[in-house]
């Protein structure tokens, strides 16, 4: 699953094993996929786009529900962590500087 999208969508291809599938739901880096069709031709690797923006109701809840079922909740929590807004500049810079693992998630309230 990749969310950035340009060169890290085009890294992730590269590295995904024979037969692999990515899931791009994201563009944040940009629009570009600076990429050629080797991963896709030499090692069956398929690329599917999710469109998350215009996905009906029902379709969302049944893969909230899927995804509920499937995550193992344990590990989930061990790959997240929760910050505080305040501290939001300082972990941006971890960030850049690839200090930080796992998933962030900023407490806004």
């Amino acid at each position: 699953m990749d969310s950035v999208g340009s060169h890290t969508l085009a890294n992730v291809l590269a590295a995904t094993q024979r037969d692999g599938a990515v899931a791009a739901c994201g563009m944040a880096q940009g629009l570009d996929l600076p990429t050629s069709v080797a991963p896709f031709i030499l090692r069956g690797v398929t690329l599917a786009g999710v469109d998350s923006v215009m996905c009906p109701i029902p379709l969302r809840q049944q893969a909230w529900q899927r995804l509920g079922e499937l995550l193992d909740s344990d590990l989930l929590s061990q790959l997240t962590q929760v910050i505080p807004l305040s501290e939001a500049s300082q972990v941006a810079q971890d960030l850049l500087d690839g200090k930080v693992r796992g998933r962030l998630i900023v407490d806004c309230l």
